[in-house]
């Protein structure tokens, strides 16, 4: 070996000793002294910016161009009443919108690096802004550096310095001086930014956010871009082309008022109320508020939103291909059976002396080919098994040197430890990884090759881990450059168990009544796959696939694979690439988990990427669309959940939008066509998005999901909003309020001499009809209102409604601000009748599309 792998050798042998690191108290001082570890974030407006941006929203401009109108009119009254109005909705937008900032804001912190350090002398993860200088970093493949780090010691470390440099070579890093003064060679520190391509490490931060090399050259790491949905770019062009349409409307109305009665001043007021129906201003603040809130209660749910576009695409999901480790089991693996050539042994709660002697090696040299502090869960258990049935023997090493190691590649699935013991001349080796790397490690003839085979197969059968171990005796200092070149002897099998989470079979049954196929990818041993896929409920009729059979089939002879296979093993990484494309190649929308570097490329081309936040690597959380903070296979299940109640409450929120506008556009129009006096004024509007914004934003939002969402079969990935059965229905709901509401006006001009009568009472029925649509909308095509009382926004909504409309009729200012007449019983009456009225229709219609859906 070279001078550089003898120097990575030696530096190896130092990990045992784990520098304390700072303590919690100075950390915070220096936090607090040098600032957080970013680079500070331009997305975030300040107060006066994020005002200006609702101010200058169309509607608002409408408002003030009415509040001019009314005071050249001289109506100074309804002019300050506009205003206050206005104040109160931009008050209200205002919230909203900063509460929509401060989430997302909330989102960049959780999404953003994070690092494991020792603190206290404990390893503890944080995020990556709480760093400072001082902090003992541990790094490992996968993880993207968090800060400057001087090297401590490094294991066959390597990182991709692209970000800062452009070359895509990895560059080998060696151990250096770590401390914060004297500045380290360049190969001796990781710079911020950059990705651990392999090895391991340990370094001292030495600057942190815009001090550190990334910082230096201005370059950004936190910033998550949101880009617009299919749903956001299809709403979008709805709302221009309504507002196009609208606005040429506006003008022919207030165009047909002058004309017809040679009041321009009027006619003006009437075409911008008109303009203020058509604008269906309240779509892009409810895409905005479903999504971002959607987000925010997947936080809740220990699932990270990193890509906005993810939530709408997780209730089309037909495919879920899920890892075993970790997701499917509970990543706690305990070692169940040592095997050797006279027998095996079943490792449980019994007495440490019912181990025969004969099985210590196996554990023995299992241990000692592990790492003392270890991460891996299999090190970790074979540590924990070793401590339990090795203690107080001879077979426990704690004061052997580790003098060097050979790590797992991708040619040879084996690692090897070389060890001095303080009483032997000679290196002590032990290796443990796959069965058949170590048999070919030890060079064994064919006879016991089958015959370790043979046990291997039924020990994975029984849906066990199984490792070989082996070990050797070195003579000499110069050690060879590959593992091979010792002369490896074979100690014997290893079994582990990572034991299914008790959840996963009732959450997969879930899937299935969905029309969700689960896929479990993984890279064990197939019958250790059958095994694992026989206790969470999946359909392994089909048979596994392997990874060598991926190579050997053509596309065409996989795609047809695809229909009946759900347990692939043997699998690697990169492999995961080729099952993505070819499950979106059958017409499938895709969900992968993942949580190693070489799973990027597959998250990246999934429909919905999800990462494992607890065991992932940054490389995978940064490639993909959701990360699970909690990596169990019962939130990726919830994430379809809530996938598909937002597309669902959606359609609900949107319907209930183009219904109620109908009516008030109706009202807007018809004084003209019919010769009455202006009924709606923009104070009227204006009220009713009092109504009609908190119901979007708030109540639809809010809505459960449907009795037996999860029982029917995924949406189309095509489908859409803004489709010809939901406008038809939200047009006949609102021309049903429409009809309701100017047979309001008309019975109460008849039956009441009372000036403005039919005002009151056409706007009394048009508040409790959007109540009405409100209620009937929600509960989707079970129309009724044995829902009512699992939305306590809905009832906000409706006491609040009918106080502000209580008070508009019976408190004479406010009446004569609005023009309402006296309140007197037959007013309340039609009101209420022609109230139900409209109830009753719109229920009808969504009952009667709901059975022509059902039938279609």
């Amino acid at each position: 070996m070279g001078d550089t792998s003898a120097a990575q050798r030696q530096s190896s042998a130092t990990e045992e000793e784990a520098p304390a690191g700072l303590s919690s108290a100075a950390a915070r001082e220096r936090l607090l002294r040098d600032g957080p570890n970013a680079l500070g974030s331009a997305t975030h407006s300040g107060a006066r910016a994020l005002l200006w941006e609702v101010v200058r929203e169309p509607m608002f401009l409408l408002l003030v161009a009415c509040g001019v109108i009314y005071l050249t009119l001289g109506d100074r009254h309804e002019a300050l009443m506009l205003l206050g109005f206005v104040a109160v909705v931009i008050a209200m937008t205002y919230v909203q919108k900063r509460r929509s900032q401060n989430a997302l804001e909330a989102l960049r912190d959780l999404s953003s690096p994070r690092a494991l350090v020792v603190r206290d002398g404990v390893p503890l993860r944080i995020a990556g802004r709480e760093l400072v200088v001082g902090d003992v970093v541990l790094l490992a493949e996968g993880d993207r550096v968090p800060a400057d780090l001087a090297l401590h010691d490094a294991s066959y470390l390597t990182t991709d310095e692209s970000l800062l440099t452009g070359e895509s070579i990895p560059v080998l890093k060696q151990a250096g001086a770590a401390d914060a003064v004297s500045p380290p060679d360049a190969d001796a520190v990781c710079f911020a930014g950059t990705l651990v391509t392999q090895g391991s490490g340990r370094g001292v931060v030495v600057a942190t956010g815009p001090r550190s090399a990334l910082g230096r050259i201005g370059a950004s790491l936190g910033a998550i871009g949101i880009g617009q949905t299919p749903i956001q770019r299809e709403t979008e062009r709805v709302v221009k082309r309504v507002a196009a349409v609208g606005l040429a409307i506006a003008a022919a109305l207030a165009a047909g008022w002058v004309v017809s009665r040679g009041d321009w001043l009027t006619g003006v007021l009437a075409g911008l109320t008109l303009a203020m129906a058509i604008l269906p201003e309240e779509l892009p603040v409810v895409l905005t508020i479903f999504l971002g809130l959607g987000a925010w209660r997947l936080s809740r749910e220990q699932v990270l939103t990193r890509n906005i576009p993810a939530v709408e695409m997780l209730g089309a999901t037909t495919v879920l291909c899920v890892d075993k480790t970790g997701t499917l089991t509970r990543n706690q693996m305990v070692v169940r059976r040592l095997w050797v050539e006279s027998g095996s042994f079943e490792l449980g709660d019994q007495a440490r002396d019912a181990m025969a002697h004969a099985f210590h090696p196996v554990l023995e040299y299992a241990v000692l080919s592990s790492h003392r502090q270890a991460f891996d869960p299999m090190e970790s258990a074979i540590g924990v098994a070793g401590q339990r049935w090795l203690h107080g023997s001879e077979h426990l090493h704690a004061d052997w040197t580790l003098v060097s190691d050979y790590p797992l590649s991708r040619e040879l699935l084996a690692m090897s430890r070389v060890w001095r013991s303080p009483d032997q001349q000679a290196l002590l080796v032990a290796a443990k990884g796959a069965p058949e790397a170590i048999v070919d490690l030890c060079h064994l003839p064919e006879a016991d090759r089958a015959r370790i085979a043979r046990q291997v197969a039924a020990m994975a059968a029984d849906g066990l881990r199984v490792l070989g171990v082996a070990r050797a005796v070195f003579a000499t200092e110069a050690l060879p450059a590959i593992q091979h070149d010792f002369d490896f002897g074979f100690v014997g099998l290893l079994g582990l168990e990572d034991p299914v989470r008790p959840d996963v079979p009732a959450a997969i049954a879930e899937c299935r009544q969905a029309g969700i196929r689960v896929a479990m990818i993984t890279g064990d041993h197939p019958a250790t796959a059958l095994a694992i896929a026989r206790q969470a409920g999946l359909d392994a009729t089909g048979g596994p696939l392997t990874g060598a059979d991926l190579d050997a089939l053509t596309d065409e002879a996989l795609a047809a694979r695809l229909g009946d296979t759900q347990v692939f093993c043997r699998v690697r990484p990169e492999q995961k690439l080729r099952l993505v494309q070819a499950l979106q190649a059958r017409g499938d929308v895709v969900a992968m988990t993942g949580d190693g570097v070489n799973d990027a490329p597959a998250l990246k081309a999934a429909h919905i990427g999800v990462a494992m936040g607890g065991r992932g690597t940054d490389v995978a959380r940064e490639a993909a669309d959701l990360v699970l903070l909690r990596d169990d296979f019962g939130a990726l299940v919830t994430t379809i959940r809530y996938g598909r109640r937002v597309f669902a409450n959606l359609r609900k929120a949107i319907a209930f939008v183009l219904a109620v506008h109908v009516p008030i556009i109706g009202l807007a129009v018809a004084p003209v066509l019919l010769g009455w006096p202006m009924i709606l004024t923009p104070a009227h509007v204006l009220f009713l998005q009092l109504v009609i914004d908190p119901a979007c934003s708030i109540v639809f939002e809010a809505e459960d999901l449907e009795d037996g969402a999860m029982r029917q079969p995924p949406r189309r990935p095509e489908a859409r909003l803004f489709d010809a059965a939901l406008v038809g229905r939200s047009l006949w709901q609102g021309a049903g309020l429409l009809a309701a509401v100017l047979a309001g006006y008309q019975a109460a001009s008849l039956f009441s001499s009372a000036a403005d009568a039919g005002r009151t009472v056409a706007f009394g029925v048009l508040v409790l009809g959007n109540l009405a649509l409100i209620q009937v909308n929600r509960v989707g095509q079970a129309a009724g209102i044995r829902r009512a009382g699992r939305n306590p926004a809905f009832g906000w909504i409706v006491g609040g409604a009918l106080t502000l409309l209580t008070v508009s009729v019976t408190v004479p200012a406010v009446a004569s601000l609005f023009r309402f007449a006296a309140p007197t019983w037959p007013l309340l009456g039609l009101t209420v009748a022609f109230a139900l009225g409209a109830w009753a229709w719109c229920a009808a219609v969504q009952r009667w599309t709901g059975r022509r859906a059902q039938v279609a």
